[in-house]
């Protein structure tokens, strides 16, 4: 599957990606989000690159990447 545009929707809490073929795929962040161990630094991290970056969002999502995303987000925080 090609992707080719996503946004995030505010009024559902998701991203919302449009693929090649003109299908709709909606990724709800709270389901997204829900096993991941966050603190409340990174959690607006996530919510800033949903808004921001919601391509990026989502292929951390649909990859299993999204922990490890986090994990090095924790990483570089300076003390």
């Amino acid at each position: 599957m090609q992707l080719i545009y996503a946004r995030y929707n505010k009024y559902y809490n998701s991203i919302d990606i449009t693929t090649f073929n003109g299908y709709l795929l909606r990724i709800d962040c709270n389901k997204a989000e829900h096993r991941l161990k966050v603190t409340p630094n990174l959690q607006c991290a996530l919510n800033a690159l949903a808004i921001d970056e919601p391509l990026e969002y989502a292929r951390l999502y649909l990859d299993g990447e999204m922990q490890a995303w986090v994990d090095a987000e924790d990483s570089l925080e300076v003390w």
